[in-house]
């Protein structure tokens, strides 16, 4: 699902140039000068997008929240089997590890942040709480198709699945918290630890099929809204 607001290579370069210098620097250091200089233009024509600095590294977080919720429904559309929250976290768990942007904005990095986590706390307020109501949703359609417990409540059910996720994902970002096991090993027991928590043994593939369709669509119209954010900062 290409998005036109990223189809020029110009804003590419900016956007990649930009995501680079954050990861490395750090919000606080980077400045729209060193963007320009180290995307080979001019300072006025990152203006000519972006309305400023904020606006510009908003813009770099919401493309990579877009291009990992894309990827997500591509893989519903494709394969039932990740509608099923278990594979949806290992998926997201890989992509963390192995994308620095990824893993700075799902994890709200402080130190490379900076001020720009307090503004896109504020700023992208609705779109957090959007990405709850679907994963909500998500969870309902899964417990409606008989894939989740029934012996736990929704609130239980998301609870425990948020829970697990954030101890993975906490563990796994901190400084030798898992020396002898590498980023394949960790996802397939965090999937093996959803499932075990929360999902039914060999939920019917009848059903997953059935589901994915409605679930998938649930996360491209998410896709709508953080165009809709997108479009705000890009002038």
């Amino acid at each position: 699902m290409a998005d036109p607001d990223f189809a020029s290579p110009r804003m590419e370069r900016v956007l990649d140039t930009a995501a680079d210098l954050l990861v490395r620097w750090g919000y606080q250091r980077v400045t729209i000068d060193e963007v320009a200089r180290h995307a080979g233009i001019g300072k006025g024509t990152v203006y000519l997008h972006f309305h400023n600095k904020e606006a510009l590294f908003l813009t770099v977080l919401l493309r990579a929240q877009r291009q990992i919720v894309a990827a997500m429904a591509d893989r519903m559309e494709a394969v039932p089997d990740e509608v099923l929250l278990s594979r949806l976290l290992r998926g997201l768990y890989l992509v963390l590890s192995n994308d620095a942007i990824a893993r700075v904005l799902y994890m709200g990095d402080a130190e490379v942040l900076g001020r720009l986590a307090h503004e896109a706390a504020d700023t992208l307020g609705a779109l957090v709480g959007r990405r709850r109501e679907v994963l909500t949703e998500h969870l309902r359609l899964l417990s409606a198709a008989g894939c989740l417990r029934s012996d736990l409540s929704p609130e239980a059910l998301l609870y425990t699945f948020s829970a697990i996720g954030t101890g993975f994902f906490f563990v796994g970002g901190m400084p030798g918290g898992t020396p002898d096991l590498d980023v394949e090993t960790r996802a397939d027991l965090l999937e093996h630890a959803i499932a075990t928590a929360i999902q039914v043994p060999d939920p019917a593939p009848a059903a997953l099929a059935k589901v994915a369709p409605v679930i998938a669509a649930l996360y491209r119209s998410l896709i709508t809204d953080i165009d809709h954010e997108v479009r705000r900062r890009i002038r």
